[in-house]
């Protein structure tokens, strides 16, 4: 398979690899189909794979080592205890390559959901460590996987901001990009470094949500504040 790595030309369509064959893979990678981008899907299971990329109208499928192969941008869509070994075994393939990171490593206890990584570094940060020549990006792990079916997901007016980080100018121009074809709107959110924030975000919001309550609403804009104090 040709090597399709990153350059300096930049165009519309994103050549893009898929590790996983879950709804986070099939849900993200069908919205990027539809924003026109060439996507193939890998996984362990040749079949599920198939049928993945079936499902979401593919360019085609094939193995974890495809998949990696495949793009400029390479989605791990893997469960997050397992995402930096697999990452690990194809680093030599991944070098060069934007890595996209949208794992949540989180479990829940009788305190409520809690991190696995001890909230001291980040499943991003342990997949950089393990593929020191990608260039690594935390995104796409806030929201539940059926937002991303949705066309251009909009709400209250205003497009889905999308947060993400990372430290390589060039894959942040990349993931930026791709969000945009989205019709979401990138929110950069500083180095690797604070991928661990990212992923407590997570952690924090999705037990809100499974209380029945709202985060939007602990978080009012500036804007909504009272003028006179």
């Amino acid at each position: 398979m040709p090597d399709h790595r990153r350059s300096g030309v930049r165009s519309h369509t994103m050549r893009i690899g898929i590790l996983g064959t879950g709804m986070m893979a099939t849900t993200l990678g069908g919205a990027w189909v539809r924003a026109g981008h060439d996507v193939l899907v890998g996984g362990r299971d040749q079949a599920a794979a198939a049928a993945a990329a079936a499902r979401i109208g593919a360019a085609g499928h094939g193995t974890l080592t495809d998949g990696a192969a495949h793009g400029d941008l390479v989605l791990v869509a893997l469960p997050a205890d397992v995402a930096p070994e697999v990452v690990r075994g194809l680093a030599g393939t991944l070098t060069g390559r934007t890595v996209i990171d949208c794992t949540n490593p989180i479990v829940p206890t009788d305190d409520g959901l809690m991190l696995t990584t001890g909230g001291t570094t980040s499943i991003s940060r342990r997949m950089a460590d393990a593929a020191p020549g990608a260039h690594v990006v935390k995104a796409f792990n806030l929201c539940h996987e059926s937002i991303w079916t949705l066309p251009r997901p909009t709400f209250e007016g205003a497009p889905l901001a999308v947060p993400f980080c990372g430290d390589d100018p060039g894959s942040l121009d990349q993931v930026t990009a791709l969000i945009t074809s989205m019709g979401c709107t990138p929110v950069p959110c500083g180095g690797l470094s604070r991928a661990v924030y990212i992923e407590a975000t997570a952690a924090f919001a999705i037990g809100v949500w499974w209380s029945g309550a709202e985060t939007r609403f602990a978080f009012p804009t500036p804007a909504q504040a009272p003028l006179n104090l």
